[in-house]
């Protein structure tokens, strides 16, 4: 197919390892860390520079994408390893879609979008008690 196939596939890829490295690791910092080496290492193994850099545009997003959503999960009341394996099913299924055509730059480019949608929403500070004290 050529190598804009294996470029979107790496793509999705490191996408996928981006939202489950920050699932597990609950930090966009070192999830953004250990998701570049996971998409590097796959994208030179299986291929040369530019599919290593497409997995590695892939996990930026899906590490900094997928940050808000587990930090509003744990803030929430959410378990660390309920969140942990939500993510890590979501990143499973994101690889496997990842080798449909085109669905992998698509992942790459959803998962940020996802991130900033959520953080629009996400108010800045919570009542609390203090909306059912007035009379």
């Amino acid at each position: 197919m050529g190598d804009w196939y294996t470029v979107g596939i790496l793509a999705g890829v490191g996408a996928a390892a981006g939202v489950a490295a920050t699932g597990l690791l609950r930090r966009a910092l070192f999830a953004l860390v250990v998701a570049l080496a996971v998409a590097l290492a796959i994208g030179f193994g299986f291929g040369q520079l530019d599919e290593a850099l497409g997995g590695a545009a892939g996990a930026v997003c899906g590490a900094l994408g997928s940050a808000p959503l587990v930090a509003g999960t744990l803030r929430r009341g959410g378990t660390r390893g309920g969140t942990a394996a939500l993510l890590g099913l979501a990143a499973v299924i994101g690889t496997a879609l990842a080798f449909v055509p085109v669905v992998g730059y698509l992942e790459a480019l959803a998962v940020p979008l996802l991130g900033l949608r959520l953080r629009r929403r996400a108010p800045d500070r919570h009542a609390g008690l203090r909306t059912l004290a007035r009379d």
